[in-house]
């Protein structure tokens, strides 16, 4: 049996507070980019870091150096919780999201750092508690990188699968 609950629901009895992308920073620390590209029901996100929205960085520094798997998978989480965020500002609500499709994570590592499938649980696990199993299972890669911007230790990108009836957001 499935669950009643709309993410909406389930994101306020989780006491989430997902950032309002409504004015995006992109273009100030990161750039010319934009929060996400739309092509009929696919939305592709644009990569989100574990950092709040002044620029705040979660546990800055490197897998297999500095970080802890705990730490690694609370920044996991932080990014999926900002991610969040940008589906909101694509499709004006959660419950409009039909599946979560992929999730490439990127983690700052040393060579040696070999648990990078239990960091990226973190954003894995928190799409799951939002849009249940059925939609927030997702085809996942988690890759280590020598370098990501601004020592974030994790970036997330993300790509899903919106209801056909949602009216996109212009694309920021």
């Amino acid at each position: 049996m499935s669950d009643p609950k709309t993410p909406e629901q389930r994101v306020l009895e989780l006491g989430l507070s997902i950032p309002d992308y409504a004015n995006p920073v992109y273009g100030g620390r990161y750039g010319m980019v934009k929060g996400f590209h739309r092509v009929g029901d696919l939305v592709l996100l644009s990569g989100v870091t574990p950092e709040d929205r002044e620029g705040n960085r979660l546990n800055p520094g490197r897998f297999g150096v500095d970080l802890s798997i705990e730490q690694g998978y609370a920044a996991a989480r932080l990014s999926a919780i900002n991610a969040l965020g940008l589906m909101r500002l694509a499709l004006g609500s959660l419950d409009e999201v039909k599946a979560i499709g992929r999730n490439l994570c990127f983690l700052r590592t040393n060579d040696d750092f070999e648990d990078l499938h239990l960091v990226s649980d973190g954003a894995s696990e928190l799409f799951i508690d939002v849009f249940g199993r059925a939609a927030g299972v997702a085809g996942r890669a988690s890759i280590g990188v020598a370098s990501l911007s601004r020592g974030n230790c994790f970036e997330l990108w993300v790509e899903l699968e919106a209801h056909p009836h949602s009216h996109p957001h212009p694309a920021t």
